[in-house]
C-alpha cells in the first residue's frame, strides 16, 4: 500500500490507502486549517487577532465556531483543557489539527474502505491493512522511547489514537496544575475526542483523568511522571504482559 507524507503544523502527516489526486486533496484541506489557524503565520486570521489587528468578533464564522467548540471542551474537561495561553492570546492548536483530520478522514471515506492517517502523535483510521488485519498502534514508554508498552486496533468504533506527552516536543501542554502525567494516549471514536481529552489529561490531574474516564466513552492509557501506569479497562487489554497497569 503505497504512503503519502508532507510537512504541515509543524510536524508530519502520512497517508496511507489514498490515490495521488485524494492525497492532494488531503494535503489541501491541512493546508487551509494551517493558513487560517497558524500562530506562526503572520497573515492568519489567528496572527492578526493574537497581534490585535482583528476582532474575534468580527472573525470569520468558521473561526469563530471553532473557538466556541474549544470552549465547549473546556466546559467539559473542568478547565483542564483551554484554548487560551498563559498570557491570554486565543490559541486553536488544540483542536485546529484534530479538525483537520477529521476533515481529512471524510475525503478518503469517499475514494477507499482502507486507510490510514498519521499526524504527529494522531492516528485515525478506517478499514483494515492490505484488507486483512486491523490497522493497530504502538504506544511507547515515555521514559523509554525504543519501548513498545500497548498496541491499540483500530477496529468497531473506536476508529481514533491521540497521544500527548512531552517525550517528544518537551513542556508544550499549558499544565494547571504540578505535572502528573508524562504521556497520556486515549482511544475513542472520533480524533477530535481523542486529542482534546489526551491533552486535557496531560494538562490535569489524576482527578482529571477519573473525570474524564468516568463514563467508559474512551480508552486511556497513561503514564504517570513517576512511570505508574494508568489503564482504562477497556485500555488494559493494549497493555504488554510485561507491564503491571494501575487502573
Amino acid at each position: 500500500m503505497s504512503v503519502a507524507t508532507f510537512e504541515t503544523m509543524g510536524t508530519v502527516v502520512s497517508i496511507r490507502g489514498a490515490g495521488p489526486r485524494a492525497a492532494a486533496e488531503v494535503r489541501r484541506v491541512f493546508t487551509g486549517y494551517d493558513h487560517r489557524y497558524s500562530l506562526y503565520d503572520p497573515s492568519s486570521v489567528l496572527s492578526r487577532i493574537a497581534a490585535g489587528a482583528l476582532r474575534l468578533t468580527d472573525a470569520p464564522q468558521e473561526v469563530r465556531d471553532v473557538y466556541a467548540l474549544a470552549l465547549e471542551w473546556r466546559e467539559r474537561t473542568g478547565g483542564a483543557f483551554t484554548p487560551h495561553r498563559p498570557d491570554g492570546v486565543v490559541d486553536l492548536s488544540g483542536v485546529v489539527k484534530a479538525l483537520a483530520i477529521r476533515d481529512a478522514g471524510a475525503v478518503l471515506d469517499r475514494v477507499s474502505e482502507d486507510w490510514l492517517i498519521v499526524a504527529g502523535g494522531d492516528v485515525l483510521g478506517r478499514g483494515r491493512h492490505e484488507g486483512e488485519a486491523p490497522w493497530s498502534v504502538g504506544v511507547v514508554d515515555p521514559a523509554h522511547r525504543d519501548t513498545v508498552v500497548g498496541v491499540v486496533a483500530l477496529e468497531g468504533t473506536r476508529r481514533a489514537v491521540a497521544t500527548s506527552g512531552t517525550a517528544e516536543r518537551g513542556e508544550h501542554v499549558w499544565r494547571r496544575s504540578t505535572p502528573t502525567f508524562a504521556q497520556a494516549t486515549v482511544v475513542a471514536d472520533d480524533i477530535v475526542t481523542a486529542d482534546v481529552l489526551a491533552t486535557a489529561i496531560v494538562a490535569g490531574d489524576a482527578d482529571d483523568l477519573r473525570r474524564i474516564t468516568d463514563d467508559g466513552s474512551v480508552d486511556v492509557l497513561a503514564f504517570d511522571v513517576d512511570g505508574t501506569v494508568w489503564a482504562t479497562p477497556g485500555a488494559e487489554q493494549m497493555v504488554r504482559p510485561t507491564v503491571t497497569a494501575r487502573s
